[in-house]
């Protein structure tokens, strides 16, 4: 078991050989959840969980083909609606 200490700024350092085993570089961001049993810190994902579904939205459309224009007017359009 590896040990670490709490900063006076209330850091506290992951050990190295927990952050290579984990793949974890400088920057990472972590989710912090207080539990009865202490602190847990788990990664946060850079993007929102999505369904596959939700990915493959378009793969069996099957209308007419579309210009990369007319593909740009409509993301356009639905980020207006989405506001």
């Amino acid at each position: 078991m590896e040990t670490t200490h709490l900063s006076s700024k209330g850091q506290v350092i992951i050990p190295q050989s927990i952050r290579k085993a984990h793949k974890w570089q400088p920057g990472l961001e972590f989710n912090v959840i207080d539990t009865e049993q202490g602190v847990l810190l788990t990664p946060r994902l850079p993007f929102k969980s999505t369904s596959i579904k939700e990915v493959l939205g378009c793969v069996n459309y099957t209308g007419a083909k579309k210009s990369l224009k007319e593909m740009e007017e409509g993301i356009a359009k639905g980020a207006k609606e989405k506001k």
